[in-house]
C-alpha cells in the first residue's frame, strides 16, 4: 500500500513538473493542436493525392496556414496606417485652423445632444481650453498605444510558435492520438472512444462555427457599409470578418463607421448602420455561432451558448474553443455517471493492454511488408 501511494505521489510530482515546464507554451500548444486537428483532412489529402512525404505535407500546411493568417493582418495593418495618417492630418488641421463649430444634428441628439453641442462650440471658440482638456489623456493614450503594440507583437510571436509546434503535430499526430486514446482507455474504459469523439466534434464544430459566423458577419457588414455609403467598404468588411473571429470584434469596424457617418452630417445613415449592425451582428455573434457549434458537436444549444460566452470571458478567444469542450465533456461524464456506467475496471485495463499489443503487432507487420517491397 505504501509503495503504491509512493508511486502515485511520484507520478503526480512528475506531471506537475512537466506542466510547470510547459506552462509558458500551453496556449501555443493548444492553438497548434486546434489547427492540426481541424485541418487534418487537408493534410491527408496532400499526402494521398499529391504523394507528398509527411514532412513536405506538414511544411505545406504550415505555409498555407501562415498565408491565411498573415494576409488579413497585412491588410489590417495597411488600413490602420492609412487611418492613422488621416487622423494625424485632422489633428494638424484642428491645431492650425481651429475646431469647426458643432454640426446642427449634434444638438438634436436625445438626452446629451445640447450638452455636447455647447461644449463643442466652447472648444471651437477657445482652442486652448480644448488642449487643456485633452492634455491629461495624452499620456494615457500613448501608454495604451504602447500596450496594444506589445500585445500585438506577443500575439505574432505566439502564433509563430504555434505554427512551429503544429509542424511536429502534423508529423507525429497519428502516434500522439493513438497514445492519448490508449491512456484514456486505461483510465475510463470503453467510454474513451465516445469521449474522444465528443471532444473532436466539439472542437471541429467550434472552429467551423467561428469561421462560418465570421463569414456571415463579414457579408452583413459589407452590405451595411456599402448601402450606408462608407468609403473603402470592401477592405473594411474584410477587416471586420477577421475581427469577427473574436466575439464582438466586428464592432471595431462598424462603430467607428457609424460615428464617422454621424460626424459627416449623415444622421439617418449613421443611426441605421448602428441599429443594423448592433442588432443583426449581435444576433449572429450570440446565437449563430453557438448554433453551428452545437450542430457539429450534437450538444444542447444552451450548453454550447454558455460554453462559448463563459469560455470567452474566462480564457479569451481560446475559451471559445475550450468552453464548449469542457462543458461537453462534463455533460457526457455526468450522463454516464447518472446512468450507472462504470469507469475503468481491471477488465478494461487488461483489454487496453491487449488493444495496445494488437496495434503494435499491426505496426510491425506493416513495417515488414514495406521493407519487403
Amino acid at each position: 500500500m505504501t509503495e503504491r501511494l509512493l508511486i502515485w505521489v511520484l507520478l503526480g510530482t512528475l506531471i506537475a513538473g512537466c506542466l510547470a515546464v510547459l506552462q509558458p507554451f500551453i496556449a501555443a500548444i493548444a492553438w497548434a493542436a486546434i489547427l492540426t486537428f481541424t485541418t487534418w483532412p487537408i493534410f491527408v489529402w496532400l499526402r494521398v493525392r499529391l504523394r507528398l512525404s509527411r514532412a513536405m505535407a506538414a511544411l505545406a500546411m504550415i505555409v498555407m496556414s501562415a498565408l491565411v493568417i498573415l494576409l488579413p493582418l497585412g491588410l489590417i495593418a495597411q488600413s490602420g496606417l492609412q487611418n492613422a495618417a488621416n487622423i494625424r492630418r485632422m489633428i494638424n488641421e484642428v491645431l492650425i485652423f481651429g475646431l469647426p463649430p458643432a454640426p446642427g444634428w449634434v444638438a438634436s441628439l436625445p438626452l446629451f445632444g445640447s450638452t455636447v453641442s455647447d461644449l463643442w462650440n466652447h472648444w471651437s471658440a477657445d482652442l486652448e481650453s480644448l488642449l487643456a482638456a485633452i492634455h491629461p489623456y495624452l499620456g494615457m493614450a500613448a501608454k495604451e498605444g504602447l500596450h496594444i503594440l506589445v500585445v500585438a507583437t506577443d500575439g505574432v510571436v505566439r502564433m509563430g510558435l504555434a505554427l512551429f509546434i503544429a509542424f511536429f503535430f502534423f508529423i507525429y499526430g497519428e502516434a500522439l492520438a493513438r497514445h492519448i486514446g490508449n491512456i484514456l482507455f486505461r483510465i475510463i474504459g470503453a467510454q474513451a472512444d465516445r469521449l474522444l469523439a465528443i471532444v473532436g466534434a466539439t472542437v471541429r464544430g467550434a472552429v467551423y462555427g467561428i469561421l462560418s459566423t465570421a463569414l456571415v458577419q463579414g457579408v452583413m457588414l459589407s452590405l451595411g457599409l456599402w448601402i450606408s455609403g462608407v468609403p473603402n467598404a470592401a477592405p473594411l468588411a474584410l477587416c471586420g470578418t477577421f475581427f469577427s473571429l473574436v466575439p464582438g470584434g466586428g464592432a471595431l469596424i462598424w462603430v467607428p463607421a457609424a460615428i464617422w457617418l454621424l460626424s459627416s452630417g449623415d444622421t439617418v445613415a449613421g443611426l441605421a448602420l448602428a441599429a443594423y449592425c448592433g442588432i443583426g451582428i449581435s444576433i449572429a455573434d450570440s446565437f449563430v455561432r453557438p448554433w453551428f457549434i452545437a450542430r457539429g458537436a450534437h450538444l444542447p444549444f444552451i450548453l454550447t451558448l454558455l460554453g462559448v460566452l463563459g469560455g470567452a470571458l474566462a480564457f479569451g478567444i481560446l475559451g471559445v474553443f475550450l468552453g464548449p469542450v469542457l462543458l461537453g465533456v462534463g455533460f457526457i461524464l455526468a450522463e454516464e455517471f447518472s446512468s450507472g456506467t462504470p469507469v475503468a475496471s481491471a477488465r478494461d485495463i487488461e483489454e487496453a493492454d491487449r488493444h495496445e499489443a494488437r496495434l503494435a503487432a499491426k505496426t510491425i507487420a506493416a513495417l515488414r511488408r514495406s521493407r519487403g517491397r
